[in-house]
């Protein structure tokens, strides 16, 4: 009888042949021979996931039942669904996935050892393979031995859902069941889907082992100093980190315990629109063999990739092992940070490059989590449109804001880490009117607060949003410090201000009931 790796204990009744942790090299021959991909000229495999360029937030259910009915933030992140209704859902891919060759990845997500969770992904696909393997912590030959996963992705991408039945509402369902240890994707080849997966389920197991969990990036300088970027996607989080200066411990998840931060994964999965060598050289240079490149647009005839075309979607991603970027943290963990800087691409052009955050205001940022999107980002989108998503990573958590909230303060409480508000999004006026931020302008900010040239330097609150804007940066021009120096109309930038202030308030009413005077009174005044 032939190995079914464990796959009966779910309940399949695997027909066909069953691919267990492949290499890279194995995995890109399985891909290019069923017609998946091809070889761009960088050697990366470059794919298509069809319709759905990137995740499907309305058609993600969470089982609901007598463990999590009391514990989870339900709503529209975590919409419930009854156990019943997952399970038919379940039984449908898994007779669809026991009649096709499977690739399994068995690995781990947290780099710390002590914390760390033993996952499967179960795919229909070998490129989809290559991905978790790239995004995960891959074992070693021993640890594969005696693998155990505690959850089990399954992604039946090539079977879509009814919309109408069983729960769906289109004909892609992704169901998380946290007492059942599953996830089910249906209908959607985005790969995305089982990285945030894996995500959500750690946001919702390590706060239980006093553990926070982070939608971050994270680095380390020479002296050990650690430093976390959190930041919606487009704030420039991936890019930010990769800094040849620093050694990237992760671009995307990390969890932050007692003895300091560690990565949730063994790779990246960059946006990569208008990805360019001088700008990103690191990432630029990172992408090649083994790497998966997901709705990029290359020359037909000589393969090579076009990173400016976004025909396809503008969130065209690559993945690649974190160690392809030079002098990376191997073990993926990292000392308590030092710095912590929150990005926000501030369409509106009216928050500051760079301010300090008190305790207070850090909480009330992080249960903010403002950025705004602006034409491109989002099919109908012309104007900038402020965006909130607590703690920087809405979609993925499955308990209330207000407990990832509470474990920053107590963390921030018992370290000496500072905080910071980083801009990186418009000056001179808003989207339309001034110019984006350049990046070097970024980098040169970033650098002074991690060297530590702004400790002692003055700052003036601003007037309405109340961070502390430090009164000069050196090798900065001065006039760039406060955004509204960099107005024409400074009439026009105070209503705008005001305007922003107020989506600010609005917003954090939903939170006002579980948050301290103190936090509520670190927002803006106007």
């Amino acid at each position: 009888m032939t190995n079914s790796f464990g796959l009966d204990h779910l309940g399949f009744t695997p027909k066909k042949e069953i691919f267990h942790n492949l290499t890279v090299d194995e995995l890109i021959t399985q891909s290019l021979q069923r017609g998946e991909g091809v070889l761009a000229e960088n050697k990366a495999l470059v794919v298509s996931t069809g319709a759905r360029t990137g995740r499907s937030p309305k058609d993600r259910f969470v089982v609901q039942d007598v463990v999590t009915q009391p514990q989870l933030w339900w709503g529209s992140v975590n919409q419930p669904i009854t156990p019943e209704v997952f399970e038919r859902q379940w039984k449908r891919a898994l007779e669809h996935l026991s009649q096709r060759d499977l690739f399994l990845f068995d690995g781990f997500a947290g780099a710390d050892k002590k914390y760390r969770l033993p996952v499967r992904v179960v795919t229909e696909k070998a490129w989809q393979s290559l991905f978790a393997r790239t995004l995960f912590l891959r074992p070693t030959k021993e640890e594969l031995s005696t693998h155990k996963a505690e959850f089990t992705v399954v992604n039946a991408c090539g079977l879509p859902a009814i919309p109408g039945q069983d729960g769906a509402t289109s004909d892609v369902f992704i169901g998380l069941d946290f007492s059942g240890k599953r996830v089910l994707i249906l209908g959607t080849h985005y790969a995305g889907e089982v990285k945030k997966s894996i995500f959500a389920i750690l946001n919702y197991l390590l706060p239980q082992k006093n553990v926070f969990p982070m939608h971050c990036s994270a680095n380390v300088g020479a002296k050990k100093d650690t430093a976390l970027f959190f930041g919606l996607s487009g704030t420039g989080k991936t890019t930010l980190s990769a800094d040849p200066t620093r050694r990237l411990i992760g671009d995307d998840e990390h969890g932050w315990s007692e003895t300091g931060v560690f990565n949730f994964e063994g790779g990246c999965y960059a946006k990569v629109i208008n990805l360019s060598k001088e700008a990103e050289p690191q990432i630029w240079n990172a992408i090649g063999h083994g790497s998966v490149l997901e709705n990029v647009v290359i020359d037909p005839k000589t393969k090579a990739v076009k990173y400016e075309d976004g025909s396809m979607t503008e969130n065209t991603r690559a993945t690649y092992p974190v160690d392809n970027i030079p002098n990376c943290v191997l073990s993926g963990v990292g000392t308590e940070p030092k710095n912590i800087f929150f990005l926000t691409c501030d369409a509106y052009g009216i928050l500051p490059p760079i301010a300090k955050l008190t305790p207070e205001m850090a909480m009330y940022h992080f249960l903010s989590g403002y950025t705004a999107k602006v034409a491109g980002t989002e099919a109908g989108i012309t104007e900038p449109q402020a965006t909130f998503s607590p703690c920087f990573g809405g979609p993925f958590l499955p308990l209330h804001p207000a407990k990832y909230a509470h474990m920053l303060g107590k963390k921030l409480e018992k370290s000496s880490a500072r905080c910071w508000l980083v801009n990186t999004g418009w000056s001179g006026g808003p989207y339309g009117v001034g110019k984006r931020m350049k990046i070097q302008l970024t980098r040169s900010l970033l650098d002074a607060a991690l060297t530590g040239k702004l400790e002692n330097v003055t700052t003036t609150p601003h007037e309405i949003f109340q961070v502390l804007i430090p009164n000069e940066v050196p090798g900065v021009e001065k006039n760039l410090l406060h955004t509204r120096n960099t107005w024409t109309d400074k009439t026009a930038y105070d209503a705008k201000a005001k305007e922003l202030a107020a989506m600010f308030s609005k917003n954090f009413e939903k939170y006002a009931s579980e948050a301290s005077p103190a936090v509520k009174a670190a927002g803006p005044k106007y």
